[in-house]
């Protein structure tokens, strides 16, 4: 290389941190009294959302914004299967987000998460690990797509934004299962808090039960002549849910729901979704060793 040639590596330094220094103006700290801060972003003028797992309590919130100032934030809502909050604060000058791009992601992009700590922005660089479709939380919260990092992230990340090497906003970083990192996509995250901000809340289906996998006997299976030999046992019921109201007994076994198979507690918390309120359920169970179905209306879940 000549004296006269750019150096490829000063030339992408260069272009990643100009990258973080636009990405960092929409970034802010979250603390909360007596815990270490996470990160937000402010979505839109005056709203900022961050992860809702590291929301440790809901009152004395203050966000620090990238020029120092701190202002005093309240929860609008949360939605823990799709670990997004929704805080307010006064209006501000602090540039919102730019809005997302719908390109496809693949595997092995770079990326940069850039969270914000009391002293300043902090950015990390990755590689997307697994670009992939939707998939269901293990709350049962719907995402539209799967992204996943190479690396875990620290805590005081968590919460804040995932952008690409152009310096476009992918999502928000989070930590998932097992400590792998995640981000929660845009698109999600633009649907999520919209109904929070109008809502407080994400409405989801609610039966009232408590349940737990179960494997059948052999016996009982050859019997009903069914198919599998999975199903999942009611443990308890609220007095006042609606399975309680439509007859379900603690030790019923739920092994269909509108006549399709059910195998697992997961799979009932799938169908569980905001479509699900108020619609009507046909549940498959089996009581004494007879089969039955049991006809119920599905509830909102309660506030919690």
């Amino acid at each position: 290389m000549s004296a006269l040639e750019p150096n490829p590596l000063s030339v992408l330094s260069t272009h990643l941190a100009n990258a973080v220094e636009a990405a960092a103006g929409s970034v802010v700290a979250v603390l909360g009294r007596g815990r270490a801060s996470s990160s937000g972003f402010v979505w839109r003028p005056g709203v900022v959302v961050t992860a809702s797992d590291a929301l440790e309590q809901e009152e004395n919130l203050v966000v620090a914004l990238g020029d120092g100032t701190r202002l005093a934030a309240t929860l609008a809502g949360r939605d823990p299967t799709t670990d997004i909050a929704v805080l307010r604060i006064d209006q501000t000058a602090t540039p919102a987000v730019a809005p997302p791009g719908s390109r496809s992601l693949r595997a092995g992009e770079l990326v940069l998460s850039i969270g914000r700590r009391s002293e300043g922005p902090i950015a990390r660089l990755g590689l997307i690990a697994v670009a992939g479709g939707p998939w269901q939380s293990l709350r049962g919260g719907r995402i539209d797509r799967t992204i996943r990092i190479d690396r875990r992230i620290h805590a005081s990340e968590e919460g804040g934004v995932l952008i690409d090497a152009e310096g476009g906003w992918i999502g928000m970083t989070v930590s998932g299962p097992r400590g792998a990192a995640l981000a929660i996509p845009a698109e999600t995250i633009e649907r999520v808090a919209a109904q929070l901000l109008a809502h407080g809340r994400i409405a989801r289906g609610y039966l009232g039960l408590g349940l737990q996998p179960v494997r059948l006997d052999d016996a009982l299976v050859r019997a009903l002549s069914l198919s599998e030999r999975r199903g999942v046992i009611v443990v308890n019921a609220d007095p006042d849910g609606p399975g309680r109201a439509a007859g379900v007994l603690i030790g019923d076994i739920i092994v269909s729901w509108n006549g399709d198979r059910v195998h697992t507690v997961r799979e009932v918390f799938r169908r569980l979704g905001p479509d699900a309120v108020g619609g009507e359920l046909i549940l498959g169970i089996i009581r004494g060793g007879e089969a039955r179905t049991i006809t119920l209306k599905v509830a909102e879940r309660p506030a919690s």
